[in-house]
């Protein structure tokens, strides 16, 4: 029994162990995909003027929700030690990354003593998913992971689980005093500053954890103290105004429409935790991860029904909460033989959710290498804008579209217009008419110059058959037929 036993702890926490130095190996690599060339930018703005950085993707004088705690530890990396924004974007992988594991660890502990629940809950925030791969910033599938490791949500994430943990013993202790309230409400605020919206799901669970708690009025007052502290953190942040991100909208919702369609693809394993989320409740209707799910469920479904999709952003909170139930419920069960049977679908849910995402050790191993049915699952990161740096310069102006608009600011230039929807760019929608005007044909070569000249561009990155336009120059070549110009007055 014992050896059984032993085998069981053992088993989940040399998984959760691989899957952590899968992760690290994939720092090393750091795929590009998504918003890395956003958060590379933001880093070097903060490199060269930490106090004054201006938009981290255009010549614009304007405050960016960017520029947030953790980016600015990370741009004082960047100037003191002056390695590559890659490089610091490593180094901060790796805390996030550590943050995070530590941060399911202690989470895990204030559910469950079992030695193996924390491993195991590793295991299910990374492959009970579903069957679909999905890639978002703030998911914690090991596909997005992967790719977003080196972002503030995975950093965000971590701290939210501290915070939790944090939290569950401060409602527990009666002594716990203003001093630790204070310290969680500016631990919040900080969340909330570095992801906006994995700081909405920190704040969902940490009113599921104090609602579990059913605690006095004393604890309520504490709660409401460090609420307090935490706003005036948020409201003396001077990099952006926190609270005008309440009226972004438009383009924040169409953007986030995507997170409803495939619901049951990318999400149908989750429905394990559900039916443990379902024995929780049966057993205690005040239980902590079944108010957390309830929350979350609520934020979402109300999101979808309104139109206003950036709420789905808060489905990690409904996810979280079920993975987490279903690793505790299963080794708390352990010992029972009608439970084992869980155990064993569960085990067969994670295979399944494994073998959905293989293809990530495609990140670490060369494709060549992998057997075709994994091959077959690996998905390539884009290729990188270097091979312009050799001409373009930090501070210099690159007219581009959309794609390469999201990478070319990593480099130090500027795009003309965003590649990411800006809602503290006043004239956004003038920058993006006028790059869609510049790219158009049947546009004159006389309003291309204007454009150009308005907007002090000297570089064009263009993709197909090389422009002979009338004041730029051919300077190289690049991936996927790519032109870089230079523009000459």
């Amino acid at each position: 029994m014992r050896a059984a036993l032993r085998r069981t702890t053992v088993v989940p926490q040399v998984a959760a162990a691989l899957v952590v130095v899968l992760l690290l190996l994939v720092i090393v690599r750091l795929p590009w995909a998504g918003d890395l060339g956003m958060h590379a930018a933001t880093v070097e703005r903060l490199r060269h003027d930490l106090v004054d950085p201006g938009n981290p993707l255009v010549d614009a004088d304007t405050s960016s929700p960017y520029y947030s705690p953790w980016m600015l530890v990370l741009g004082c990396v960047a100037r003191v030690t002056g390695v590559s924004v890659f490089v610091v974007l490593r180094i901060g992988a790796v805390v996030g990354l550590g943050l995070l594991v530590s941060g399911v660890w202690r989470y895990v502990r204030t559910l469950s003593a079992h030695r193996a629940a924390p491993a195991l809950a590793v295991l299910c925030l990374v492959f009970l998913w579903g069957t679909s791969l999905f890639a978002w910033s703030g998911f914690l599938g090991l596909n997005s992971l992967a790719l977003t490791v080196s972002y503030p949500s995975v950093f965000a994430l971590g701290l939210a689980f501290h915070f939790w943990a944090w939290l569950a013993g401060a409602v527990r202790e009666p002594a716990a005093g203003w001093g630790v309230w204070i310290g969680l409400g500016a631990l919040w605020a900080v969340i909330l500053l570095c992801h906006q919206f994995s700081g909405v799901v920190a704040s969902l669970g940490a009113l599921a954890t104090v609602v579990a708690a059913r605690v006095g009025r004393r604890v309520w007052l504490r709660a409401a103290g460090g609420l307090a502290v935490g706003m005036v953190v948020l409201w003396g942040w001077p990099y952006y105004d926190f609270f005008a991100l309440f009226g972004a909208g438009g383009e924040l919702e169409s953007v986030h429409r995507g997170l409803y369609r495939d619901l049951v693809g990318r999400y149908w394993l989750v429905l394990l935790g559900v039916a443990a989320l379902g024995v929780r409740w049966w057993r205690d209707r005040w239980d902590p991860l079944v108010l957390f799910f309830a929350a979350g469920v609520v934020v979402v479904g109300v999101g979808g029904v309104s139109g206003h999709y950036s709420w789905g952003r808060a489905l990690p909170a409904v996810v979280i909460p079920a993975q987490v139930a279903a690793a505790v419920g299963v080794v708390e069960g352990w010992r029972g033989r009608r439970r084992g049977v869980g155990a064993v679908v569960l085990v067969g849910a994670l295979v399944v959710g494994a073998w959905t995402q293989v293809g990530t050790v495609g990140y670490v191993v060369p494709r060549g290498v992998l057997p075709g049915v994994v091959a077959e699952k690996y998905r390539a990161p884009w290729v990188g804008y270097h091979w312009v740096t050799p001409w373009v310069k930090y501070g210099d102006v690159v007219m581009a579209r959309t794609v390469p608009a999201r990478q070319i600011p990593a480099y130090g230039a500027y795009t003309v217009a965003p590649g990411y929807p800006d809602f503290f760019l006043p004239d956004e929608g003038r920058r993006v008419a006028a790059v869609r005007r510049y790219f158009a044909e049947g546009t004159s070569g006389g309003v291309r110059r204007g454009i150009a000249e308005a907007y002090r561009v000297r570089w064009v990155v263009d993709r197909g058959a090389v422009r002979r336009d009338a004041g730029l120059r051919v300077v190289a070549w690049g991936p996927g037929g790519q032109v870089l110009y230079e523009v000459v007055r």
